[in-house]
C-alpha cells in the first residue's frame, strides 16, 4: 500500500510551510512515528512524524514552500525492514557536501589545449579544466591562466557572497516588526534598578533553591513577579486595543522572548501571577528548551498579555524593545554593571541594570508608563519585603 503523507495544519491561519530539513534519505525504511522531517511555519519549527512504517519516497526538496495539505512524500507500507538511526549521518553528509566543492572528476586535457606546465598544475591541484579560460594562441591554456583561475577561486571563497532563502518564520517576524512601527504610537521610557537586593537573596538561597527545586534561581523569576504585581496596579499596561475598545486582562500571561536557532520566539507563561518562584523558573526553562529544540507548539506562543525580553544575556547595555502585537507594552532587561551611584549623600558602587519599557501611547499615557516602570523598580530593589513578604526562605519554599 502506498501512503501519501500530507502537510498537516500547524495552526489556525497558517496556509503555507517550508520543508526545512529531511531527517531521512530517499528510499530509507522508516518506522511509524519516527520524525522524518522538520517544517517551518511563520510561527515555529515543527516535526513531521511518519504515519506508518515502510520505505519512503521523498517528493519535495528541502527549502521548498508547500501548502497545508500538499503531499510531500510517499510511504510504501508493503516494504518491511528496520529503520536506521541515521539523522546524525545525514546531517554529516549534508555538511560535507556543503563544505567540499572540489571537482573530483578525472582531468581530461585532451579537450582543450594546454601548455605542459599548465597541465601539470591542473593535475596537481585537481582543478576542473572547464573553469579555465585560455588566453594563449588559439585559446591554449597557459600557466598564467591556471594561476589566475586559482586566484579567482580563492578570492571568491574569501570575498564572495552566498544566498539563503528567508524562512517563513523570519518573514513573519519581519512583517510584524514593520507593522508595529507603522501601526502603533510606540514610545520608550527608561529607568535603572539597583540589583543589590536580588544579588543578596540569590547568594543566600540559590544553592538550597536548586537542590530542592532542581532549577536555578535566576533573575527572570524576580522580574516576572514584579511585572505581574505592577500589571495589576497599572491595568492599561495589561490591555489591548480592539478597534474602538480597550480590552483589559484580569490575568497575566507573560511572554518570555527566547533567541532560538530559527529566530526570535516568545513562548508564554500562563497565569504567571499565580506562580511561585520555582514554578516560574521551571516554566521558563521548559518553554525555552522547547523553543531552542524546535519542539514548541503554536498554542504555547499565542495569547500573551505582556512580554519580557532580556538583551543583557548578549551584553546589551540599553535598547528600545519593540512591542509584541497585539500587546501594548514590553519590558527590556539589560546587562548588569557595577556603577557609582549616590546614596544618602555618599557615592557607592552598586550592580545596576538599565531597564526599558516600550509602550503604545494610543492606550498608555506617560503617567501610567512611567509609574509602571517606577513600581517595577521599587519591587526589584526591595525583593525580600516587596516580593516575598519579608520571609525569603519561607516564600521560596526552602
Amino acid at each position: 500500500m502506498l501512503l501519501e503523507m500530507k502537510v498537516p495544519s500547524p495552526g489556525e491561519s497558517i496556509s503555507e510551510v517550508d520543508i526545512s530539513e529531511w531527517l531521512v534519505n530517499d528510499g530509507d525504511y522508516v518506522e511509524k512515528d519516527q520524525v522524518i522531517a522538520e517544517i517551518d511555519s511563520d510561527k515555529a519549527t515543527l516535526e513531521l512524524p511518519a504515519e506508518e512504517s515502510g520505505e519512503i519516497k521523498i517528493l519535495i526538496l528541502e527549502g521548498e514552500t508547500v501548502s497545508v495539505g500538499d503531499v510531500v512524500c510517499i510511504i510504501d507500507t508493503s516494504v518491511k525492514g528496520e529503520a536506521k538511526q541515521q539523522t546524525d549521518q545525514i546531517s554529516t553528509q549534508k555538511n560535507t557536501q556543503k563544505i567540499s566543492k572540489i571537482d573530483t572528476h578525472p582531468i581530461d586535457t585532451s579537450l582543450k589545449k594546454t601548455t605542459p606546465l599548465a597541465a601539470e598544475i591542473i593535475k596537481t591541484n585537481n582543478i576542473s579544466i572547464d573553469d579555465i579560460r585560455g588566453t594563449g594562441q588559439s585559446g591554449k591554456i597557459t600557466k598564467s591562466d591556471v594561476e589566475f583561475s586559482i586566484g579567482k577561486s580563492f578570492e571568491e571563497s574569501e570575498r564572495g557572497t552566498s544566498r539563503k532563502k528567508i524562512s517563513s518564520l523570519r518573514k513573519k517576524i519581519a512583517s510584524r516588526l514593520v507593522a508595529v512601527k507603522n501601526e502603533t504610537a510606540m514610545l520608550t521610557t527608561f529607568n535603572e534598578v539597583d540589583m543589590s537586593g536580588i544579588f543578596k537573596i540569590r547568594s543566600d538561597f540559590k544553592d538550597k533553591f536548586k537542590e530542592k527545586h532542581k532549577v536555578n534561581l535566576g533573575f527572570m523569576s524576580f522580574f516576572t513577579k514584579a511585572v505581574t504585581i505592577a500589571l495589576n496596579e497599572f491595568k492599561d499596561v495589561n490591555s489591548v486595543l480592539d478597534n474602538n475598545e480597550i480590552i483589559y486582562h484580569k490575568y497575566c500571561d507573560i511572554g518570555i522572548a527566547v533567541s532560538a536557532p530559527k529566530g526570535l520566539m516568545v513562548p508564554v507563561l500562563r497565569n504567571a501571577e499565580k506562580m511561585d518562584f520555582h514554578q516560574i523558573e521551571l516554566g521558563i526553562k521548559n518553554l525555552a528548551e522547547k523553543a531552542r529544540d524546535g519542539k514548541i507548539k503554536i498554542e504555547e506562543m499565542v495569547g500573551g498579555t505582556f512580554t519580557i525580553t532580556n538583551g543583557g544575556v548578549f551584553g546589551s547595555m540599553l535598547s528600545t524593545p519593540i512591542i509584541n502585537p497585539p500587546q501594548s507594552a514590553i519590558l527590556g532587561m539589560h546587562n548588569i554593571v557595577e556603577r557609582p551611584i549616590a546614596i544618602n549623600g555618599e557615592v557607592l558602587i552598586r550592580p545596576i541594570m538599565y531597564v526599558a519599557l516600550s509602550y503604545d501611547h494610543r492606550i498608555i499615557d506617560g503617567r501610567e508608563s512611567v509609574g509602571f516602570l517606577v513600581r517595577v523598580k521599587e519591587l526589584l530593589e526591595d525583593p525580600a519585603n516587596c516580593l516575598m513578604g519579608g520571609e525569603p526562605k519561607q516564600y521560596l519554599n526552602l
